[in-house]
């Protein structure tokens, strides 16, 4: 339980007002129940002549010394007395319909009562679950690159969804049981007390041991549901790579393979639900058993001090007590449950947490230094590696302002690392990346990033109009501006033939557009940002020859008097760059113009004779 009220800390108070109109609204309900049934005492001595008890009015002063200290056994006394005095003014007959109509009356108050403190509790429920998810969405966007290679994207889906939802159907609802019950439980056993305090005792006894059965259970349940979370995420992450992949799942014929794993992943994720809910359906007949064995001791142990000479509870008493211990059973019942559903909703927050909790490595420095390109970037023995294998070994490289350098190699010698360092996607290990002499990790990342342009090999474009993705990052474009920038980058004539201009949707990244339109547009979403330094990653190999010419007349606009780092696997594209730059397994073996790299027959050299061939 010390996890849900760490929960209760983290996200009610917001809504703590909400939280204390319905805890009120709890008590008026319990208080309004127990009078109810607070009735069947006198009644049963004065109506039905089941005792010689004749009550007396006590007056009394609040203002007094002795009306403190006998204060209960005044008020129920007082209580009695009224209802005797009018029930005895009173035919049988009518003073039952009289009672009738009181209960009525009392029974509208307390379900009117009831509904109340249920429906302050909606506003908490959805709030906080609404929170969390905006909580996850934030953390999401803020930690850094590294964090999301090292979990499946389905997984994290998963959490955003499944576990989120889990912890609403779980945790959230158990809200009101937790703010209720205990304010039930608590009214109730007063009320037994002011009966008799022995009998009252022996039940708070017994209550507790019961309380731990179920919560020994309620730990277990936690445990499998954790579990369970996981291979949901597991599943997720399978649905996810399949839609992303049915073009090569159909091509090679691995459609029964990959039904084949889900099928099995499945089954694993049905077995560990069976386990939940099994254990979770033993909460209702645990508590109905235990409550019976209970009921069953109070029986006993009540029927022993009736028939003692000196007891002090009369057989009225006790048939008083046993109603009001019959109200105390169910909302016993209901805390039980609600303790399995917390452990439930628990085990989902735990890797909701995984998220939240996840700590950032790129963080801006407590002091910034101002960062502003009026001279050069500067790679100063750059060392850097993912997990154990350095990527990027000793790197030292100068981008003067104005200049186009180029990195080229094999696939894994570690060009877009060295682009990813520059906006800090990721932070070197050892050496240092200047601008302008300002080491980068001194400066704000918004200010580093908002030097840069990047378009990489895939246009990352989203499920909006052309407008708002041409716009995106730029506040208050105008229609004239996002014009211009589209027609730099050679998109304007598509985007004016599409069925609505600029406001159509392009779909899913860009699904209903061709991989040349969708480049371009990338291209235009640079234009308008016109950034000071610009990154190209690889920005026109996956082209075809047509959309590559038209592209690459695009990225010339774009490039002109700008600082540009360009990472090339199409040589033919390179050729003017100011300097080149070969690496080779992490280090550049090689730099110099096109001209310069030829003449040494090297890497380059060789690059460029594989590509002609």
């Amino acid at each position: 339980m010390n996890d849900f009220f760490l929960l209760f800390k983290r996200f009610i108070p917001p809504y703590k007002h909400f939280l204390g109109l319905s805890i009120v609204m709890n008590i008026l309900s319990a208080l309004l129940s127990l009078l109810t049934f607070a009735f069947i005492k006198p009644i049963l001595e004065i109506l039905f002549v089941t005792g010689e008890t004749v009550y007396e009015y006590m007056p009394f002063d609040i203002f007094s010394f002795e009306f403190w200290r006998h204060a209960g056994e005044i008020l129920k006394n007082n209580f009695f007395w009224y209802i005797s005095h009018h029930i005895g003014r009173y035919e049988a007959s009518t003073a039952l319909l009289v009672l009738a109509l009181y209960l009525v009356f009392a029974t509208v108050l307390r379900t009117a009562a009831m509904y109340l403190a249920a429906f302050f509790m909606v506003p908490i429920r959805t709030g906080v679950v609404r929170d969390i998810r905006n909580q996850i969405n934030d953390k999401i966007v803020s930690l850094p690159l590294s964090f999301f290679s090292e979990e499946r994207k389905g997984d994290i889906l998963a959490r955003i969804s499944g576990d989120v939802n889990e912890i609403e159907a779980s945790a959230m609802s158990s809200l009101d049981m937790l703010f209720k019950n205990p304010v039930l439980i608590v009214i109730y056993l007063l009320g037994m007390f002011a009966l008799s305090w022995q009998l009252s005792l022996f039940v708070v006894i017994l209550l507790p041991v019961a309380g731990y059965v179920m919560g020994q259970i309620g730990k277990k349940l936690k445990k499998t549901s954790f579990t369970g979370q996981q291979q949901w995420g597991l599943l997720m992450s399978q649905i996810e790579e399949t839609l992303g992949g049915l073009r090569i799942i159909k091509a090679f014929h691995a459609e029964k393979k990959i039904s084949e794993r889900f099928h099995a992943a499945n089954e694993v994720f049905r077995k560990t639900t069976v386990r939940i809910f099994n254990r979770q359906q033993l909460a209702h007949p645990m508590s109905e058993f235990l409550g019976t064995i209970t009921i069953a001791i109070v029986l006993w142990y009540g029927g022993i001090l009736i028939l003692h000479e000196n007891s002090s509870i009369d057989g009225a008493s006790f048939i008083v007590f046993l109603t009001i211990f019959y109200l105390l059973i169910n909302p016993a019942k209901d805390l039980s449950k609600s303790v399995y559903s917390i452990q439930k909703g628990l085990a989902s927050l735990e890797r909701v947490d995984k998220i939240l909790k996840a700590e950032s490595n790129i963080l801006d420095p407590e002091q910034p230094a101002p960062v502003a390109l009026n001279d050069k970037i500067e790679y100063e023995n750059v060392w850097f590696k993912y997990r154990e294998n350095w990527v990027i070994k000793g790197v030292s490289m100068t981008v003067p302002k104005g200049k186009t350098v180029a990195l080229v190699g094999q696939s894994g010698s570690g060009k877009s690392t060295m682009a990813d360092l520059l906006p800090r996607f990721y932070d070197v290990q050892e050496g240092c990346i200047r601008i302008d002499g300002v080491d980068v990790r001194n400066a704000k990342v918004h200010d580093i990033r908002r030097l840069m342009g990047i378009v990489n090999q895939e246009a990352i474009l989203f499920n909006d109009t052309f407008f708002n993705n041409i716009a995106f990052g730029v506040e208050n474009a105008t229609q004239a501006q996002v014009e211009e920038a589209a027609k730099i980058a050679n998109a304007h004539e598509f985007i004016i033939a599409s069925e609505e201009g600029y406001r159509t949707n392009i779909g899913d990244r860009g699904c209903k557009l061709s991989g040349g339109q969708r480049q371009r547009i990338s291209i235009a979403r640079a234009v308008l940002k016109n950034p000071p330094v610009l990154i190209l990653d690889e920005a026109t190999s996956a082209l075809d020859t047509e959309s590559e010419r038209m592209v690459q007349d695009a990225l010339d606009r774009l490039m002109q008097n700008r600082t540009t780092l360009v990472i090339a696997h199409r040589l033919s594209t390179i050729k003017h760059a100011d300097l080149i730059c070969v690496m080779h397994e992490g280090e550049i073996v090689e730099r110099g113009t096109h001209s310069e790299l030829l003449a040494r027959n090297g890497y380059y050299s060789r690059l460029c004779e594989m590509q002609s061939f």
